[in-house]
């Protein structure tokens, strides 16, 4: 009930609307303060009811089922098949005491005359025009500008909303910014108090099933509540699950803080910017450019996308210049400053006054400032900026679309001015914190305008501090950080680029030590730091080799880096950075006492003396002979692994042909399911499916499933080892239990749906390695099926019922 894959993807695009994946919903549930009493929930473009229910097993699972009402809108009654059954469920959960009312109406247009105590939802994200019925609506009946359907319907949702009640939603990020947003962030920051922030470290993770590369958020708001502190959490990706132990929902590498308001929103922002910092980093970086609160009019300039759109115009472009044609300058004349014009260019260099191109011609008088619409992920900067002269190019010039260009009124502008901008627009600072509001690699003239700047006098003073015939990024960056150390008074040891460099530079180390790219990222850097003790403002030169326990060397990067992880990303350390820090030699486990019990509270880890040794020279200059050196005495991890990887493999014979399976306790199990399990409990059984980790379709023979009357089209979800037992035509479906769950009572629906049309009865049975794996699910098991461990392969567990190992039916 949590995805439907059927919609396609232009339907999707039409509605502008994507269901929620099943991890998310529940995490947006447990958001909610209070799910106490009588609940009345709305849940605006509810699609097949996912997030009510995820509300109503959050409820039970509080103890309250008390949700009095339930209310759904959505414009598609094409799901209505989908959410009939999803209403029944609710009404079995809730023992038939909750009014469930679905309307298929549009929610902005629908005139609604109760209030809510609780509001879930996924809005629809779709820009809507000036003069839309939408945008009418939401200025008449709300006061307040909106051009996007997601804004508009948060907005109302808002207005429905009663006071004290609460509401959680996951949108779009881009409404933090801009002037696009402001009337509605004075509309949101007047009505209700922001609580918690959720911010997912990757675009393409929230909704990664439809392939959405759109940069969300969660946020939990309750209306008419005085703002305090707000939570600001954030993961690596949305796949959230229930810690069984506290029953909260939870994730992998899970960062948490709690900040001031003031962090969130500058009370000296006009604009009311929202700022969200997933770590102490970013609210430095914040921090340093919240002096800087000028708009581009303040300064007296503007940015707009290149008029020139070259396939319109391609009768009047030209690779020469010739008589009555003026420059046209390309994103490809922008490498490493102005380089026009360019001979055996594939762009054209200049284009033609004609009646066509005459509107997208500018004065060519002054100095222009250009930037490049798109960039690479790889670059260094998101931002690139290019001063373009005038002067010797003649009296037209033409800028193509795929640049945005700063000017006033199609002019050039001062040319302190325009160095100024350059410099502020080039800095490191600017960059990082660009890259915090924005996840794209597109930036476009609205990013641009939504920036804040310094004032035009500090602008122009800094514009005759560049050189800007010698372009020198630690110089930039240098004048920048030094107006605003004049502004703040602070010193530069606070400067939060330090923390930066350090974390960019122990990557480069990681990369040139050889380690895979699964441990190139800021996880590990920060891991090796804490054991190096290489604080943001220490030398290489001061580095030692401290021994830490995980839990120690998270605190150190909370202290040090500001960066602070969630107690349960403890296994994310260990298993993804620290295993693989200590096989590649780098790093020591337990050097004092290597015998030490490996669940032991003091285990501890410590960099080796000759790592030490090496990077205390890391600044000399025969730093690669060193490398070198260093890297001859051992084999890189990325050798090491891939030798281990194939030596580990996992062999299955299956009618005489060789399959390797990825290594891993999951294939083990498989391996002794069909050559233990198989012979002694369905003698004679046909393989018929066989999942792998890495390879999905593993062995399949769909045919002979297709004869026994299944068709199965998504493999992810069957079981993990399917035998035909032909002797009594029984299926038999087998989860092999290593690290996901077993058959429990959703997976035993979710097979029994699956596998409705078979012609052979079924028999659910989970797998386990040994009974000590098996403890940990022993109260999920589903009854009417069989549990099997491979550790006593002739003894089989039956949970209830008057069968043993067989096709279950009520007596």
């Amino acid at each position: 009930m949590y995805s439907l894959n059927r919609l396609d993807k232009s339907t999707k695009a039409d509605l502008g609307q994507f269901f929620t994946p099943k991890a998310i919903c529940e995490f947006m549930s447990s958001m909610f303060t209070n799910l106490k009493g009588n609940i009345e929930l709305l849940d605006p473009g509810c699609g097949i009811g996912s997030l009510f229910v995820s509300v109503i097993e959050e409820s039970l699972l509080r103890n309250n089922n008390k949700i009095k009402q339930i209310t759904g809108f959505d414009v598609d009654d094409s799901l209505g098949d989908e959410l009939f059954d999803t209403t029944q469920l609710c009404h079995t959960r809730l023992q038939n005491n909750c009014d469930i009312s679905i309307f298929y109406k549009d929610f902005l247009l629908t005139e609604i005359d109760k209030l809510f105590s609780h509001v879930i939802m996924n809005p629809p994200y779709k820009k809507i025009s000036k003069d839309s019925v939408h945008r009418k609506y939401i200025r008449k009946n709300l006061g307040l500008e909106s051009g996007n359907l997601y804004s508009s319907f948060l907005a109302k949702a808002i207005k429905l909303t009663k006071e004290g009640g609460e509401i959680v939603a996951i949108i779009p990020r881009s409404f933090t910014n801009g002037l696009y947003f402001k009337s509605f962030r004075t509309f949101l920051l007047s009505e209700v108090s922001i609580e918690k922030i959720h911010l997912f470290e990757e675009r393409n993770t929230a909704f990664s099933e439809d392939k959405v590369l759109q940069e969300n958020i969660i946020l939990h708001l309750i209306k008419g509540k005085k703002q305090g502190k707000v939570l600001i959490t954030s993961s690596p990706s949305g796949d959230f699950h229930r810690d069984k132990e506290t029953n909260t929902i939870t994730t992998f590498g899970l960062t948490n803080r709690i900040v001031d308001f003031e962090k969130v929103v500058n009370p000296n922002d006009k604009d009311k910017f929202i700022h969200i910092a997933s770590s102490e980093y970013q609210q430095k970086i914040i921090d340093r450019l919240s002096g800087f609160t000028s708009t581009l009019s303040d300064i007296g300039a503007e940015v707009s996308t290149g008029p020139v759109v070259g396939f319109r115009m391609k009768d009047d472009l030209s690779f020469f210049q010739n008589e009555g044609y003026y420059p046209l300058i390309y994103p490809v004349h922008l490498k490493n400053g102005l380089n026009w014009p360019i001979k055996g260019s594939k762009k054209p260099n200049t284009i033609k006054l004609s009646d066509k191109s005459k509107s997208s011609l500018w004065e060519n008088k002054g100095y222009f400032l250009l930037i490049r619409r798109l960039t690479s992920k790889e670059e260094k900067r998101r931002i690139v900026a290019t001063i373009y002269d005038s002067s010797p190019l003649g009296e037209l010039v033409g800028f193509e679309n795929k640049l945005n260009v700063f000017h006033l009124n199609k002019k050039g502008l001062n040319h302190n001015l325009v160095k100024g901008l350059y410099a502020y627009l080039n800095s490191t600072l600017l960059d990082q914190y660009y890259r915090m509001f924005s996840g794209n690699t597109q930036v476009n003239a609205t990013d641009l305008k939504a920036l804040h700047y310094p004032n035009k006098l500090t602008l122009q003073q800094i514009g005759r501090d560049v050189n800007e015939d010698n372009f020198n990024q630690s110089e930039i960056d240098a004048i920048i950080n030094k107006v605003i150390q004049n502004m703040s008074g602070e010193e530069n040891d606070n400067d939060p680029l330090n923390s930066q460099v350090k974390i960019n530079e122990i990557i480069e180390v990681l990369n040139s030590l050889g380690m895979p790219k699964a441990q190139q990222n800021e996880r590990s850097a920060l891991t090796l730091l804490a054991l190096l003790d290489l604080e943001p403002n220490s030398t290489w030169k001061n580095i030692r080799a401290p021994k830490l326990g995980v839990t120690s060397i998270m605190g150190w990067v909370r202290d040090e880096y500001g960066k602070e992880y969630a107690p349960n990303s403890r296994e994310t350390f260990r298993r993804q950075t620290l295993h693989q820090f200590v096989e590649a030699g780098l790093v020591a486990y337990n050097p004092d006492k290597p015998d030490r019990a490996p669940n032991s509270p003091k285990s501890c880890y410590q960099a080796i003396p000759e790592l030490i040794d090496l990077l205390k020279r890391k600044t000399n200059s025969n730093w690669d002979t060193l490398l070198k050196q260093f890297l001859a005495e051992r084999k890189t991890l990325r050798d090491k692994y891939a030798m281990k990887r194939n030596q580990s493999k996992v062999p299955l014979t299956i009618d005489g042909k060789l399959f390797e399976l990825t290594p891993g306790d999951h294939s083990i199990l498989i391996k002794k399911i069909i050559e233990d399990f198989g012979p002694h409990f369905v003698p004679g059984s046909e393989l018929i499916y066989v999942g792998d980790t890495e390879n999905k379709t593993g062995y399949f023979q769909k045919q002979k499933l297709k004869k026994l009357g299944i068709e199965v089209n998504e493999k992810g979800k069957l079981p993990d080892v399917i035998l035909h037992y032909t002797a009594k035509n029984w299926l038999i479906l087998i989860e092999s239990v290593t690290s996901h769950g077993p058959v429990d009572g959703k997976r035993y629906n979710e097979l029994k749906n699956l596998f409705k049309d078979s012609t052979a009865e079924l028999v659910y049975v989970t797998a386990f390695l040994n009974r000590k794996s098996m403890s940990k699910y022993i109260a999920d098991i589903s009854w009417e099926s069989e549990v099997w461990v491979a550790e006593a392969p002739t003894h089989m567990i039956h949970f209830n019922g008057h069968k043993f190992l067989g096709p279950y039916k009520a007596v």
